[in-house]
């Protein structure tokens, strides 16, 4: 053994280690994401337009501890309170399931006056028959009408305390008793002194709650809130007032609530997909390259680790695209492993020792791996740049499994066959070869590829824009969507009569097929309605949340322009990447055209199947685009190759050699990526169905592509530069 075969076995070793401590134990290193522990991602706009304007810089961040302190007395598990840009703040609240009650709590202003009652007859008089008086309003407790003072005499500011007390006769139900500072004290001992006999309303965020009558001066500073509360809601009303008044009004711009069962649901889904994922990939390399599937299979398992490890050692919250970017980087981290082994059969069969042909397969590889994996990179980087939440989680993920598996393919692979052909009796490396040397003229086709290109293009993309804002989801157009799982099948035609009750009918209601599911898309807020209608109709078959989506128009703007970004700027960084490596712009511009051709075709089936553009898409797309140019990259490497040993070949010819010497390599990568992505499409869940989908569309089109758009686009582009 040499000293630099050994340095790299220690080497490999200290990443598997490194990996090793990072991942175990799982549990703790590794979080679960709102998507699959169940829970609510909220962002919170923060209303300052009526807020003095030396006070509004500071009101978010005011707004932000307020709700902080909250949701601590909540008792919520490692919320997530954070600023974001100007005026809002993100909440993050694992494992919620009372989704109404959560945000009523947040949301709740909860500013505390108390205010006196008019006593004067005329003036209550003038005020119920229409005329209320400047400086009054009329307000309606328990039937009763009382004409208001707008100016407060007094404020929750100087609160202290707020307990749940119960009252012992009226049955005990439940009360909040208060009590001001000092200050405060002071004010309520000379204001109850000034108006004995008169009575004071207790007005919270501008309901009246009571209205006692002042039968003497209080000077304890203390006081009662009643109001027929049961003893959830008075204990919550008890936090918002200990925690304060919100400086500003606050709104829900974007929501995102998963309820448990979901959670769950998507957990086990995730796990089925991963180990068929696995098993059918790892299945494949053991079938088709036999012992040295065996060593590809080793790299896999170790990738696997290594992603975990390095999850874990940054403590990355694992969402539902994070897991289906880890069954992805399954699939495409045989990419490396089969473009070495492709090449290490060509130079056996030039009569090559099995160390020598090794030796030359991998160094010959890897240009091609090596560019071929940062064009992925540059779309995965996009992906955390412009996405948000659990797509960023999927980038992330991607990102890690992209350069462990170019660590496994290139140095843990290149160490074990390194130690095995070491052994003198190891002089042959058997493997099953599906495609034999083909002399295709691809080429010479490409103008029936052209047109298919272009009736699927015009027909999808006619589609795509006939739906106009239907080919959006709500993450670009704005709305609501509620999806609940009942006991037993469920008519459309009975949710869509019920909504029409409460008065909701601009509802889209499509039924989850061969599940006891609904899906309810609303441009309001209308989820706690539609919800009391279904326990009020559907006694004898409950339904249960699922989750809540929610998007402000504004969010939903913002977040279709960063899509466009992503998805611009991704071909951009791809475009300048690959005209730099091949120092050629029309191999750039070549390969870009392609991925808007399968960026274009994708979305056309998207259309055409009914399905829409949404957040959890665009990430595919962007995957589409990095992963589709690999292949295209590793044509343009043989034909950058050829060109150099065939200089009295035409172009033609050399990208017929190119594309029919790299055919096996493509067909292969295509497959093993296939075999995973489907896993994904049929045992992922439905979340990641259209996910899924997508994928299997974009892949599909991108050997497609490669093939037939970039590669004959190369030629054109060379024909240009001769004249």
């Amino acid at each position: 053994m040499t000293k630099s075969l050994r340095w790299r076995i220690l080497a490999a070793l200290g990443v598997v280690i490194f990996a090793l401590f990072g991942m175990l134990p799982l549990k703790e290193k590794i979080n679960l994401g709102l998507d699959l522990q169940g829970g609510m991602h909220l962002v919170l706009k923060v209303d300052t337009s009526k807020v003095p304007e030396e006070a509004r810089e500071d009101a978010p961040n005011r707004a932000a501890e307020i709700i902080r302190n909250r949701i601590d007395q909540f008792g919520v598990r490692e919320p997530l309170i954070q600023r974001q840009g100007k005026d809002a703040i993100v909440v993050q609240l694992p494992g919620i399931t009372d989704r109404e009650r959560a945000i009523e709590l947040i949301g709740k202003t909860a500013l505390l006056e108390f205010k006196l009652v008019e006593s004067s007859e005329e003036l209550n008089q003038r005020a119920k028959q229409g005329d209320v008086p400047d400086g009054y309003s009329l307000k309606t407790v328990e039937k009763e009408t009382f004409l208001l003072r707008d100016d407060a005499v007094l404020t929750g500011d100087t609160l202290v305390s707020a307990e749940v007390k119960f009252d012992q006769s009226r049955f005990n139900e439940p009360y909040i008793a208060i009590e001001f500072n000092s200050k405060g004290a002071a004010i309520f001992s000379e204001v109850t002194a000034q108006s004995v006999g008169e009575r004071l309303a207790i007005v919270l965020d501008g309901k009246v709650h009571s209205a006692p009558r002042i039968n003497e001066k209080i000077p304890s500073g203390r006081a009662s809130i009643t109001g027929r509360f049961n003893v959830e809601e008075a204990g919550d009303l008890a936090i918002v007032l200990r925690a304060g008044a919100l400086p500003a009004p606050i709104y829900i711009e974007e929501e995102r609530t998963v309820g448990p069962l979901l959670g769950k649901d998507s957990i086990e889904s995730g796990i089925r997909a991963s180990l068929i994922g696995v098993i059918l990939v790892l299945g494949f390399m053991l079938l088709y390259y036999l012992f040295a599937g065996v060593v590809a299979s080793i790299a896999m398992i170790l990738n696997f680790v290594i992603v975990l490890g390095v999850l874990g050692w940054f403590h990355t919250t694992l969402t539902l695209p994070g897991i289906a970017g880890m069954i992805l980087v399954i699939g495409m981290a045989v990419d490396a492993n089969v473009l070495i082994y492709e090449r290490i059969r060509e130079e056996l069969k030039t009569g090559k020792h099995i160390r020598s042909a090794v030796s030359a397969g991998y160094n010959k590889a890897f240009t091609a791996i090596l560019d071929s994996n940062i064009t992925t990179l540059i779309a995965a980087a996009l992906l955390f740049k412009f996405g948000t939440g659990p797509i960023r989680g999927f980038g992330v993920t991607l990102s890690i499994g992209i350069l462990a598996s170019m660590f496994t393919a290139i140095f843990v692979t290149r160490i074990i066959f390194d130690l095995v052909t070491a052994n003198k009796k190891f002089e042959k490396l058997p493997m099953l070869q599906f495609f034999k040397k083909t002399n295709i003229d691809f080429i010479g086709k490409r103008w029936i590829a052209y047109a298919i290109s272009a009736i699927l293009l015009i027909g999808g993309l006619g589609v795509f824009f006939a739906k106009g804002e239907n080919a959006y989801g709500i993450d670009f157009t704005g709305g609501q969507l509620q999806e609940y799982s009942f006991a037993r099948e469920v008519r459309v035609d009975d949710i869509r009569k019920m909504l029409a009750d409460i008065d909701i009918k601009d509802a889209t209601i499509q039924h989850v097929e061969g599940k006891n599911q609904v899906l309810i898309k609303t441009s309001e807020d209308v989820a706690s309605d539609i919800n009391r209608k279904f326990r009020e109709d559907f006694i004898d078959n409950p339904a249960s949340l699922l989750r809540v989506e929610k998007v402000g128009p504004s969010i939903g703007r913002h977040l279709r322009k960063s899509a466009r970004l992503a998805v611009l700027w991704s071909l951009i960084g791809i475009l300048i990447y690959v005209g730099f490596r091949f120092k050629r712009v029309g191999f750039a511009a070549a390969g870009v055209i392609a991925l808007f051709h399968d960026v274009f075709i994708a979305m056309g089936f998207l259309a055409m199947t009914g399905r829409e553009l949404n957040l959890v898409t665009v990430a595919a797309l962007l995957t589409i685009a990095g992963y589709s140019i690999n292949d295209t990259i590793v044509i343009y490497s043989r034909i950058r190759e050829n060109t150099k040993l065939y200089r009295k070949a035409s172009m033609k010819e050399i990208i017929n050699m190119s594309i029919n010497q790299t055919l096996s390599r493509t067909v292969l990568t295509t497959l093993t990526t296939l075999l995973a992505v489907a896993s994904i499409f049929f045992f992922g869940g439905d979340v990641l169905r259209d996910f899924s989908f997508t994928l299997l569309v974009g892949i599909i089109s991108g050997i497609y592509s490669t093939i037939y758009i970039a590669s004959p686009l190369v030629i054109f582009w060379h024909a240009r530069r001769s004249r």
